[in-house]
């Protein structure tokens, strides 16, 4: 499985978890990859520092207002651009690719305006974050 897959399932394992309330373990497939359960769990994890983030950067948004996909989207993206530590990985993928997989994602399973949120959002996180983050533009 790529690992864009295995991204959009750690998503939609997080948005069901968000939306239920139900533990993550039972919101992931059953088989899923263990990249995917570790991306998943280290974002579950830091999700109280990236809800943090999103609210300082979603000007006139408040967290709650954000729908719950976006919201899981934006929290896996700045996982993987801000800890990719946390995420066992034999190549993290650089800042830039984590948005451009975040817009892509939101591109496809949301609405029209999100693709532009999710990469307004994650784009001002880099440009303060990137020397911390290892980045660069």
């Amino acid at each position: 499985m790529r690992r864009s897959d295995q991204r959009r399932g750690a998503v939609f394992a997080l948005y069901q978890h968000d939306l239920t309330g139900r533990p993550l373990d039972e919101t992931l497939p059953h088989d899923a990859a263990p990249f995917m359960r570790a991306l998943a769990e280290a974002t579950l994890a830091r999700q109280p520092e990236l809800d943090e983030l999103i609210s300082r950067f979603a000007e006139g948004w408040s967290l709650q207002r954000i729908a719950p996909l976006e919201r899981s989207i934006l929290r896996v993206s700045l996982l993987e651009m801000l800890h990719p530590e946390d995420v066992p990985a034999a190549r993290p993928i650089p800042p830039q690719g984590a948005i451009s997989e975040a817009v892509e994602t939101a591109k496809s399973y949301c609405g029209a305006e999100a693709p532009g949120f999710v990469n307004g959002i994650l784009a001002a996180v880099l440009r303060e974050k990137a020397p911390a983050a290892g980045g660069s533009r």
